[in-house]
C-alpha cells in the first residue's frame, strides 16, 4: 500500500460514535469513504447521517478489508480492548493497513499498542484531536500526531476531511504528550472564565455585555468565547465531557511528576472536576466547572 492509498474511496473501519467520533465518522462518510462502523453503544451506528456505512458487530469485524482503522473512544482501556479484547480489530487488521489512534490516552499506552501492531505489519499513528463537538461537526479540528512522518503523509488526505490543522511532532507518543500540554490549557481556561462569571454575575454586572468586550482584548480566549454563554445560562451541553477531561488532566499530572514537576492550578482544577463528578456532572461539559462557585443570590443585574 502507498502513501495515496487513504485518498476517498478508501474502505475505512471506524470505532467510537461518540460526542467527536459520530462528526468525525459522518464527515468522512460524505467525503465519499466507505465506512464500516462500531460503537459500544450500538445506536450511532444507524445515525441517518450514516446511511449507507456498513454497522459491525465487533472492531474485529468492522476491521475486516479496511486500509485503515481510526479510533475516537474513551481511554486506555477502551483502545486496549478495541485492538486486544475479544472481538478485537487486532486480529483482522490487514497488513500494511494504519491505525490512525485519535483517543487521547497516556503515550505510553500509545507505544505499545503500535509496537503491538508492528508485529502484524499494521503502522500506528498517535493522533489526538482538539476542538471540541464544534470543530467535530465543521470538519476544523486540529490533529496533535506521533509517528512515522511516512505514516501521516498517508493519512493526511484522511485527516485533511476532519481537520483544519494538522501537527506533527515526532515519534508515537508525542502527540499525546502535546494533548496533555492541551488539557493543560483548558484547565486552566476554563476555571479563570468560571471565576471571572461568578465575580461579575455576584457584581451584578451585565455580563452579556462583559463578556462581549473582553472577548477580543488581552482577556480573550476560546473557553471564554464558546463557553461563558453557557456559563451564563447555568447549561452545559457537550462540547467536551468533564469526566473525560479530569481523565486527561490525571494524564498531564502523571507526566509532570515523572519529570519533577508540580503543576498547583491543574492539581486544583482536577481536584474541582472530582467534586463536580461526584455531584452528578461528569457527563456534563468542563464548563460545568462554574457549577464550583456559589451562583448569585438572585440574577437581577445593577441598574
Amino acid at each position: 500500500m502507498t502513501g495515496s492509498d487513504l485518498t476517498s474511496p478508501a474502505p475505512l473501519a471506524f470505532v467510537g460514535l461518540g460526542a467527536l467520533g459520530l462528526p468525525m465518522a459522518i464527515n468522512l462518510h460524505r467525503a465519499g469513504y466507505p465506512l464500516r462502523l462500531h460503537t459500544r453503544s450500538r445506536e450511532a451506528e444507524r445515525h441517518p447521517d450514516l446511511a449507507g456505512a456498513l454497522p459491525c458487530a465487533s472492531p474485529a469485524a468492522a476491521a475486516t478489508d479496511c486500509r485503515a482503522l481510526v479510533l475516537c473512544v474513551s481511554d486506555d482501556a477502551a483502545v486496549e480492548a478495541v485492538l486486544w479484547g475479544a472481538g478485537g480489530a487486532g486480529s483482522t487488521l490487514p497488513a500494511g493497513s494504519l491505525v490512525i489512534d485519535c483517543s487521547t490516552i497516556k503515550p505510553d499506552t500509545a507505544q505499545a499498542m503500535a509496537q503491538r501492531l508492528a508485529e502484524r505489519d499494521v503502522r500506528y499513528l498517535d493522533a489526538p484531536v482538539t476542538g471540541g463537538t464544534e470543530g467535530a461537526r465543521a470538519g476544523s479540528l486540529t490533529v496533535l500526531c506521533g509517528g512515522a512522518e511516512a505514516d501521516l503523509e498517508r493519512a493526511r488526505p484522511l485527516l485533511e476531511v476532519l481537520c483544519s490543522a494538522i501537527h506533527h511532532f515526532g515519534a508515537v507518543g508525542a502527540g499525546q504528550q502535546v494533548k496533555a500540554i492541551n488539557q493543560v490549557l483548558v484547565a486552566g481556561s476554563y476555571a479563570a472564565v468560571a471565576e471571572a462569571v461568578a465575580l461579575g454575575q455576584h457584581l451584578r454586572l451585565p455580563m452579556e455585555q462583559v463578556v462581549a468586550a473582553l472577548r477580543h482584548g488581552a482577556a480573550g480566549s476560546w473557553a471564554l468565547t464558546h463557553r461563558a454563554g453557557a456559563m451564563l445560562a447555568d447549561h452545559y451541553p457537550l462540547g467536551f465531557k468533564l469526566a473525560l477531561h479530569h481523565k486527561d488532566l490525571a494524564i498531564a499530572l502523571e507526566a509532570a511528576a515523572g519529570v519533577g514537576l508540580e503543576l498547583p492550578i491543574s492539581q486544583r482544577v482536577q481536584a474541582m472536576e472530582a467534586a463536580l463528578m461526584a455531584d452528578g456532572w461528569g457527563e456534563a461539559d468542563v464548563s460545568a466547572l462554574r457549577r464550583s462557585l456559589p451562583q448569585p443570590p438572585d440574577n437581577e443585574v445593577r441598574a
